[in-house]
Parts: C-alpha cells; structure tokens; sequence
C-alpha cells in the first residue's frame, strides 16, 4: 500500500490538473491501483458520474488516466460562477444552492466543507492506492489559507507526500516558488517532500544550476523539470484554458466551426473531438463577423443562460446567428445554448438570473422553464432515425424544455425518451453533452459541407487512452520517478 501523492501549486494553471493526470496513468502501469482527489474544484466544465452526480470534468479525466469510473467522492464540493461574485455550490455531487463568495467563505461553512471532503477522501482511500490529490490555486494565499479546504489541510488529513508544481514559462520561477514555500508554517513546509518546474522550453540542462540553487534557497529537492510540450493532448478543465484557444476562421479548404465565446460557457470540453477532425476549422469567437463566417455555429453550455442570452442580444452575437441561419448556415445548440435557440427561457424562482423571462433567438419551437431541481445522468442514446442507442453523452442542466407542436428529436435515448429538436440538417439543439464525441454525428454535422469522410471512424476514447500513455512517458522521462515512490513508501 502506498501512501497518497498530492501535487499543488504556486498559483492557478501551472498544471496540476496535467501532472495529476499522468501520475494517475503511471501508477497504474506499474500495477497500482490509484484513484484521483480533488477536496474543491471551481469550475464550469463538470461530468455526470454513472449515478448521475456531479464532479469537476478534471477529476473524471484523471479517473480514465487510472483506468476506474469517475465518482463523486474524487470531488466533494464544486463550485461552478454564475456571476463575478456568486457560484452554485455542489456538495457530494448535488446543488445545495448559490452563494455570494463572502457567504461561502465564512468559517461554519467552510468548516462543514472540509469534514464533507475528509470524509470522501477516507471512503475513496479505503478502496483505492495510491490516492493523487490535486490542490487548488495557490498555497500561500494567506488571507483565505485558514479557510481552505483544498490544499495543505487535505495533505496533512492524507499524510500525503506533497510537490510543488511552478510555471516556469511564466517567468519569475524562483521568486515564486521560494515566496510559496517562504509563507508556510513549519507544519505545512513538512508536507513538501519536492518542487516540479513546469512548461520548460529548450535544453532543461541549461537549468542544472537553477535546479541546484533552487534546492538550496529552499531547502527542498526539485525532483523534475518538465518541459513545455503541445503535442499531447488532454482535456483541459480550467477556464484560462479558453485562452489558448483557436481564434478566428484560419484557412481556407476546411469546413469553418465557430463556437459562440460565452461569459459563463460550460462544458467547452464538448468540442475536442470536432477540434481534433482533419476537415475542420475550429474557432472560439465572440465576434459577430467572424460568426456569420463560419459554415456551423454552435452555440455551447451555459451557466448563466439568461446572462449569456442577454449578453448576446446586446453584442449583436444573436443577430448575426439569426443571420447565419437565414444565409443556410448550420446553427446547433447543446445544453443552455439549445434552450437559448427556443422560444423563450423562463426562470420564475431566480434560480440562474434576476430577469424572470427572456425571448429566445426563436430558431426552435420550444420553450425551456428553468427549475431548482437539475438533471446529471450519463446517457446512451440512439442519433436521429438509428435504431441501437450506441452513442454515448450525459446531461448536466436545469430546466425542462417542452416542444410546442409534434416531437422531432435529435436523439432517442437508451429508455425511450425523446431528446432535444430537430428542425432540419441545419438548425437542431440538444441536451446532450459529449454527443459530438461521437462519429457518426460528427459526419451527419459536417455531411453538407464536404464529400470527404472519414476513412478510419475517429476513435476519441483511444485516441485520449494513447495521450495518457504519452503524458505518463514523460513523467518518467523528466521526473525521479524513484525518489517519488520512495517517498511514497515511507
């Protein structure tokens, strides 16, 4: 049995969520069982558990990197923004409400949270080894440390062997990583048993010396330098993440896919399959010219429907959808951006917005009415007239949607149930995230632009099963390895 790994940071998207992830692959090459933790996520990308509960899309990733279903003690409490200043907070994968973020920082509260996530933590830690925790932000911010629930307090509940994770592609590295390590207590510097540098570009040799002088400024080994790398892909969870990004409609030859950039898009990982089509162009965009330059729009999750909604008719983002389905472009909707291209989005009891009721781009005949209660279930389903439910998509929202007039669904799920509108080729919505993970949808979606399909049906799950394998190879390429598992065994 080995005791738990943590890894943590000197500040938000220096890559844990990554490393976790190839750790959690690596174990389970050399025969262990590991399961991934995270004690609190902030995030809107979020997975359906196969009970139909709701986790951090990174802990459901790094379940696959370990070879297990992902399940909701891997992340106990979610946060996911509404607003600047407010999110949905998810405890043991079900809503318990929305809280400003000075309401949920307050001590009871927090001191709730943490005894929810030991208590995850200690189930998962008795049908799993080694447990890899990931932390959250920064360790060292001292204002919110006596507060927080998910970094050197969970470590310390773990027994944890803890590695600090640092940018180094954002300049500054010794500063940071000594300033983190500076600002703990004697208690919480005991956890850290080795420093990772990250995102290193060139000859990591050059850095010998750094590695050395960082060693000794703090006290504490660096037991890797990983190097920066593109060519693995891995899904990414963080909304920086939507920074990185294509921008744009690029070249020409390829059928143009522009998603709507929302303020509170959800989900974004929806699209990774398509990005990853030779016959796509792929693009984020929240400008309107470049909308009505595509050939699909698709407008994406929302956790703010009627924020978002608003935000679009303001922009002139909605009209220049209206006016790229006029012009015979393709217009999808998943999930908040299906209930967007009703109608009307109703929310009687404020449980997303203020605004009790807004008119929908009117591109569907439905009518969504937003309710407390939300729906998580991972679902398999049959796309348009198939007759097996041999595609695979969860669900993540609130709200029910009701067709005025006879039912066209998109998809017909494993039980019968009818899902989402279908007006034609070119204008359809659905509940369904991860349906464009699926191929036959892919080139029922791209079939009115180019004659070309795909020689070999592109295999997502296998495709993301090598990049675990690739990530891990580089773990061991660039990291002591050997001196982890030691510690690991102490």
């Amino acid at each position: 049995m080995l005791r738990s790994i943590m890894f943590v940071g000197t500040a938000s998207d220096v890559g844990k969520s990554i490393i976790a992830a190839g750790f959690c692959r690596l174990f389970r090459q050399d025969g262990h069982r590991p399961a991934p933790f995270k004690a609190q996520n902030m995030s809107l990308n979020s997975y359906a558990t196969p009970e139909g509960l709701e986790i951090g899309r990174a802990q459901a990733v790094q379940a696959e990197a370990a070879g297990i279903p992902c399940h909701v003690d891997m992340n106990p409490v979610l946060l996911k923004p509404t607003s600047d200043q407010a999110s949905q907070v998810v405890l043991n994968g079900r809503p318990i409400g929305t809280q400003s973020a000075y309401e949920y920082f307050r001590e009871n509260d927090r001191h709730e949270l943490f005894t929810a996530a030991t208590r995850a933590y200690d189930r998962l830690a008795t049908r799993f080894a080694p447990i890899v925790l990931e932390g959250a932000g920064s360790i060292s911010e001292l204002n919110l440390k006596r507060r927080d629930i998910a970094n050197l307090r969970m470590a310390r509940h773990a027994g944890a062997a803890t590695y600090l994770v640092a940018d180094i592609d954002r300049g500054g590295v010794f500063g940071s990583v000594y300033g983190t390590l500076a600002l703990l207590e004697p208690e919480e510097k005991a956890c850290i048993k080795g420093t990772i540098i990250n995102k290193f570009r060139g000859d990591a040799r050059l850095f010998e010396d750094g590695r050395q002088q960082l060693a000794a400024l703090t006290g504490v080994p660096v037991v890797g330098v990983l190097p920066y790398f593109n060519d693995i892909f891995l899904e990414e969870e963080d909304s920086v993440a939507l920074a990185r990004k294509p921008r744009g409609p690029g070249a020409a030859g390829l059928v143009r896919v522009a998603v709507v950039l929302l303020a509170r898009l959800s989900n974004f990982t929806d699209f990774d399959a398509l990005g990853q089509d030779p016959r796509v162009q792929l693009y984020f965009t929240h400008d309107a010219a470049e909308v009505e330059a595509a050939d699909i729009v698709i407008l994406p999750g929302s956790k703010n429907t009627i924020g978002d909604l608003l935000t679009l008719k303001n922009n002139g983002l909605a009209a220049a959808i209206v006016r790229a389905h006029r012009a015979g472009k393709t217009v999808v909707g998943i999930c908040g951006g299906y209930q967007m291209l009703g109608r009307s989005v109703e929310d009687p009891d404020g449980v997303e917005s203020p605004v009790a009721a807004i008119a929908g781009l009117g591109l569907l005949p439905v009518r969504t009415v937003l309710r407390g209660e939300k729906t998580t279930r991972q679902r398999r389903f049959a796309f348009r007239d198939g007759t097996e439910p041999d595609c695979r998509g969860y669900e993540i929202h609130l709200g029910q949607t009701t067709v005025e007039g006879p039912q066209q669904p998109v998809a017909t799920l494993a039980d019968g149930t009818p899902d989402g509108y279908f007006a034609g080729p070119r204008c359809w919505g659905t509940y369904l995230h991860g349906i464009l993970d699926n191929p036959v949808v892919i080139d029922y979606l791209l079939a009115p632009y180019t004659a070309q399909q795909a020689d070999v049906p592109f295999d997502f799950a296998t495709f993301k099963d090598q990049q675990f394998d690739r990530l891990a190879a580089l773990i061991r390429e660039h990291v002591d390895v050997a001196q982890i598992y030691a510690a690991l065994h102490r």
